[in-house]
């Protein structure tokens, strides 16, 4: 069943409210999330409860003249229940909301957008890059956009082998895109196959606002597959889409990515700020942000955009920014 904006007051709220510009908005739709409305105020905010603490996706989905009181009213409501609140994948221009409403706010790491007007994989800086699409194709693989309802048990079976690579983990929720379910209807799912096997895939979101277009979301591959899986189903992609006049890819968010001491708000923590310089030189235990900086750097991406997280109070809180990643389920 396909979900219309008029079903879903999320969906209808984040292809309207885009003031914010967050690429990674789509996520607001998955399965599992709560939402918080306040009546006559033209928004939604999404969160998830996680202990005593409520964890928000991005700040409000609403109107300028809703956002605020939105913001307020659900701030109210985190308290009266006894939890405390924390935002993250904040953008700029709600960090700066934050800030002005006593919230500290630091930035946490950034997202990546490619330019597909002029986007060619032609020169040297793509030479590596080509030539492990290519050992891809020389090793047989084909790839397809396909319906994601017949790809079920393949996918299943590719996250069973990629997460078994990985010691077992979980598969992460909340800051990560799903397939499936009502949403997989405004999602893209491109798949690849050798000898008639399926080995990889990559799901793409939907991004509104100035820089529409699509997001490189979920992804998965065998372990031990062919190199260049990944790589070869993203170049096809972005052939589809660029003859379709798609202007942008999206990468999503890394944490502890793209730090720069400009991009701080007034107000930050210079200690939580510390931090987070300190994982991304050691923290690929808590999350491999180097290695996933590394594929998207692979596409000379035009935009770095920052991103923000924002704790309710006049420090930055371990626990709150704990509960992120519990959350999302990294442990």
């Amino acid at each position: 069943m396909t979900v219309t904006a008029m079903d879903n007051p999320v969906l209808e709220a984040i292809r309207t409210h885009t003031s914010s510009e967050n690429p990674s908005a789509f996520l607001a739709l998955n399965s599992g999330n709560d939402v918080f409305t306040l009546p006559g105020a033209d928004g939604v905010v999404v969160y998830r409860r996680t202990g005593r603490f409520a964890v928000q996706f991005g700040g409000p989905f609403a109107a300028p003249d809703a956002y605020d009181p939105l913001l307020e009213a659900f701030r109210r409501h985190v308290r009266d229940e006894g939890r405390t609140l924390v935002g993250i994948q904040l953008q700029r221009a709600d960090a700066e909301h934050y800030a002005r409403r006593g919230f500290t706010v630091n930035q946490v790491g950034a997202s990546w957008a490619v330019g597909l007007q002029d986007f060619t994989l032609r020169g040297t800086r793509f030479m590596q890059l080509r030539n492990k699409i290519s050992r891809a194709r020389r090793n047989g693989l084909v790839v397809q956009e396909v319906p994601a309802d017949d790809w079920q048990d393949a996918i299943a079976a590719i996250d069973r082998a990629w997460l078994g690579s990985k010691g077992g983990a979980q598969q992460l929720e909340f800051l990560v895109g799903q397939i499936g379910g009502p949403a997989q209807a405004h999602r893209r799912l491109f798949t690849g196959t050798i000898d008639g096997s399926p080995v990889a895939y990559i799901s793409y979101s939907p991004v509104y606002g100035g820089r529409a277009g699509w997001m490189h979301d979920l992804s998965r591959r065998v372990p031990d597959g062919s190199p260049g899986l990944m790589e070869a189903i993203n170049a096809t992609a972005v052939e589809v889409f660029r003859s379709e006049g798609v202007e942008w890819l999206h990468f999503g968010f890394t944490p502890f990515t793209g730090l720069d001491a400009g991009h701080e708000i007034d107000g930050h923590s210079p200690a939580f700020q510390w931090l987070m310089h300190a994982l991304w030189a050691e923290g690929a235990a808590l999350y491999p942000a180097q290695t996933q900086l590394s594929y998207k750097q692979k596409w000379a991406p035009d935009v770095v955009i920052p991103e923000y997280v924002a704790f309710d109070g006049p420090q930055a809180s371990l626990a709150s920014f704990a509960h992120v990643f519990r959350a999302c389920k990294a442990f």
